[in-house]
């Protein structure tokens, strides 16, 4: 099954700023303070968010293994 889900819908404000829906707050545990990255696809015309640790995971997993992603490629090289 997959997991996702579509909670509603948001406004932008004259300011830009979007108001998250608390039950996706509390599902995923945003609270005041959290720090989000907003990626967008201008192409595909969408804009999403990433909690900071999320992303900051990613990077660490990508740049952990890096080496072995490297050796990866060069031997679908060869």
């Amino acid at each position: 099954m997959h997991d996702k889900k579509l909670y509603g819908t948001a406004t932008v404000g004259t300011k830009g700023q979007v108001v998250i829906p608390a039950d996706v707050r509390e599902q995923l545990n945003i609270a005041a303070g959290d720090r989000l990255y907003v990626v967008a696809s201008e192409k595909a015309s969408w804009v999403g968010f990433i909690k900071e640790e999320q992303l900051r995971e990613m990077v660490n997993h990508l740049t952990d293994n890096a080496e072995r992603y490297k050796n990866i490629l060069d031997k679908n090289q060869e």
